[in-house]
């Protein structure tokens, strides 16, 4: 088995970094500390690792998104 990344893993995980960037934090830490997340997860999420679909959904809520909308332009 490879430690390797799925390619579709890694579409979601710089889909939530182009999030944080539009939302105007440059730091995925002042983030994650606005938003009462855990730090080193939040930046694992960003990097395609430890995402659930629970911190998913809770990155969604906190965008404001639905699941169609975050995924629309994922392919």
């Amino acid at each position: 088995m490879t430690d390797t990344p799925d390619p579709r893993i890694l579409q979601i995980a710089h889909k939530l970094k182009h999030l944080r960037l539009a939302a105007g934090y440059t730091s995925y830490e002042a983030f994650a500390f606005d938003h009462d997340l855990p730090r080193v997860g939040y930046g694992r999420h960003e990097k395609g690792s430890n995402l659930t679909l629970k911190s998913l959904l809770r990155l969604l809520d906190i965008h404001g998104l639905t699941l169609a909308e975050f995924f629309a332009d994922l392919s």
